[in-house]
């Protein structure tokens, strides 16, 4: 069992920075992938970012490629979503989640085992 927590978000203006923190409680959050996920209002959830359970890989979505940074601290069960150059676009709850999908398997894709209660990022322009 993992049980996950968002914290991190906030109001910001276009073209700052926030940095999101996953805490995952349970010893075994070195084993799962782990992933970032957003919806905004009115939206389907969509996919955000992922990294593999050590952090080999990682993969994102094109709308954040260049200004969104994944990382992981297996030690400190912490995974962290650097977030730049923020757009109004960008304002969604943001959720973790985590994944023991096989290697080989596309991250991010597939059946998430856990979820975060999400936290929310707002951008105003």
């Amino acid at each position: 069992q993992v049980q996950l927590v968002e914290s991190g978000g906030g109001l910001v203006q276009a073209g700052g920075s926030l940095r999101l923190s996953c805490a995952a409680s349970g010893r075994t959050f070195s084993f799962y992938n782990m992933n970032w996920f957003r919806q905004a209002p009115g939206k389907e959830r969509e996919f955000v970012a992922a990294i593999s359970w050590r952090g080999g890989s990682i993969r994102y979505a094109d709308s954040v490629k260049g200004r969104f940074a994944i990382s992981r601290d297996n030690a400190k069960n912490t995974m962290y979503l650097q977030m730049n150059s923020l757009k109004p676009e960008d304002t969604a709850v943001y959720y973790c989640a985590a994944d023991r999908l096989p290697p080989g398997a596309t991250l991010g894709l597939g059946h998430m085992d856990y979820w975060g209660g999400g936290t929310l990022v707002t951008v105003s322009s």
